[in-house]
């Protein structure tokens, strides 16, 4: 195996461990991960093997989100907005729609997208310290990567509306409260241990009762995202035309608060 890889693929026994592995960029998602990502799960889907997926990070967050430095490429390129789109809607569908539960260890720190990818999973050990956040319309865009799907579907919509409206950083601790985290650890370290403890437990069970409830289950998570999922996209990438994104790069860069103008 290659540990230079931006995401790392092992199996151990039943369990397939997925990491993502660019602890340099605070496992910022770009276009190329993005594609790595879903090759991944693709990948575990059709394992004979694997029963369970394990998703976990390296470093000090699980994921920063996206690439701010992206968005200016992303508002000059159609064809990049559009290849980004349509990763963005398989990424997140391989993961509500997947026959094999996922289990995620949070140690860190999950941000825009990065939350979305932890959200979109079925069970999630969070260290109390890490924080979650969809800050998508600090930067001027439309929660639209998932976000809009995953956080309404698991603490409800008018708390979800609380925390995508303005961005706001909440702890796992809280997030633990309100629905978003099933799970507890007290240090960075316990949080991938402890989660791969629930994987085994998943993994020495009957092998179509487990598929059998998750793919009943997918089927609550699909009828959600048929509901919201690609329109968010859509109004995402109207955005990502906006001088406005341009100015939330520049504001981000120079310090300064940003002057919107809604064009």
């Amino acid at each position: 195996m290659d540990n230079n890889q931006p995401i790392l693929y092992t199996e151990e026994g039943h369990i397939a461990h997925v990491r993502l592995n660019r602890a340099d960029t605070l496992n910022a998602i770009d276009e190329d991960m993005h594609a790595r990502l879903l090759d991944v799960l693709n990948e575990a889907r059709k394992s004979e093997q694997a029963r369970v997926i394990l998703f976990s990070s390296e470093g000090r967050a699980f994921s920063a989100g996206g690439d701010l430095n992206e968005l200016v490429a992303l508002h000059k390129e159609l064809a990049k907005r559009k290849r980004m789109c349509d990763i963005g809607l398989r990424l997140i569908e391989a993961l509500i729609d997947s026959p094999i539960p996922i289990v995620t260890a949070l140690q860190g720190d999950a941000i825009v997208l990065g939350a979305s990818l932890v959200l979109a999973t079925d069970i999630i050990v969070a260290n109390r310290r890490a924080r979650l956040a969809d800050t998508h319309v600090k930067v001027g865009l439309v929660a639209g990567d998932g976000g809009c799907l995953v956080w309404p579907m698991s603490m409800g919509l008018n708390r979800a509306k609380r925390y995508l409206l303005t961005g706001k950083m909440l702890s796992a601790e809280k997030a633990c409260e309100l629905g978003l985290i099933t799970d507890l650890v007290d240090t960075p370290e316990e949080a991938l241990p402890a989660a791969r403890m629930i994987a085994k437990e998943i993994a020495s069970m009957a092998p179509m009762a487990i598929s059998g409830t998750k793919k009943a289950l997918n089927e609550l998570s699909k009828a959600r995202a048929n509901e919201t999922f690609t329109i968010g996209m859509a109004y995402e990438q109207l955005c990502l035309t906006s001088t406005d994104i341009l100015e939330a790069v520049a504001s981000f860069k120079e310090k300064r608060p940003p002057r919107y103008t809604g064009k």
